[in-house]
């Protein structure tokens, strides 16, 4: 087996940066790119990683488990997403989150290993597989290693020093686009500026996170809850506050990160 180099390309800020940083050979350019679609993101993030599959001069390979958006609420369907809860008792709670593995980081490793012309069982020779992640200075405790041997995490974002406002400058001085935040569209842990933005300017996809989160508590006959907002109200009863302090890290669902 020959070493392989990956971006984990979540076509966010970072991982965006990070891939044109590769194309103008300001970092080691990878052998590909790795982006793991779970088919329920904004038309943004569509539109924008089209855009850069056009202009990067390495490979970008889309993977999908398939689309998240239709297992909720079925019931042999199987999707851990974070809702908020609310007990009989009226106690509140949160989910488990298993959707980044299910839908993010399996179908890259299944992909990284077809790439490397292995089976599930096949051993992978320590330190063959290099992942190349966008996590940005300012996010530098999400950093950790890999639990799979044959894998090294690179984070040149944080090995520059470079925050997300520098990364967003960097794009800006060089009249590349910038990135709407990726994740998916109902994901529960967007802060209210991106539900404001959401209901003025996207007003289908608003609509499409209003139904979803409507549907959570249809026919729900169980002692618990769920909600999409962490209010525990209604989406589209929500009064949303704007955040003068956004969070960095709850918003984007970047490949790799959050696991």
């Amino acid at each position: 087996m020959k070493r392989l180099r990956v971006l984990s390309l979540g076509a966010g800020v970072q991982s965006t940066t990070l891939a044109l940083m590769a194309a103008r050979g300001d970092i080691e350019p990878p052998d590909c790119a790795i982006t793991a679609d779970t088919q329920w993101e904004g038309r943004s993030f569509y539109e924008h990683l089209d855009w850069l599959r056009s202009v990067l001069p390495y490979p970008v390979h889309v993977v999908t488990h398939g689309n998240l958006r239709q297992t909720i609420g079925k019931a042999d369907g199987y999707c851990a997403i974070p809702w908020y809860t609310l007990d009989a008792d009226g106690s509140p709670g949160i989910g488990r989150r298993q959707c980044t593995s299910e839908y993010k980081l399996k179908p890259i490793m299944r992909e990284i290993r077809r790439l490397l012309g292995c089976n599930p069982r096949t051993h992978i020779p320590r330190g063959l597989v290099t992942m190349l992640i966008g996590i940005s200075f300012d996010e530098a405790l999400r950093m950790k290693q890999p639990s799979q041997q044959y894998m090294v995490h690179e984070y040149p974002l944080i090995d520059l020093r470079m925050t997300r406002q520098a990364c967003q400058n960097w794009l800006h001085w060089r009249r590349y686009p910038q990135p709407r935040k990726s994740a998916c569209i109902g994901c529960p842990y967007h802060g209210d500026d991106y539900w404001l933005d959401l209901r003025k300017n996207r007003p289908d996809e608003w609509a499409e996170a209003v139904a979803v989160d409507r549907s959570l508590r249809e026919g729900k006959r169980g002692p618990t809850t769920e909600y999409m907002h962490n209010s525990r109200v209604p989406l589209d009863e929500v009064v949303f506050k704007l955040d003068r302090q956004p969070n960095l890290f709850g918003q984007e669902c970047e490949g790799l990160c959050g696991v």
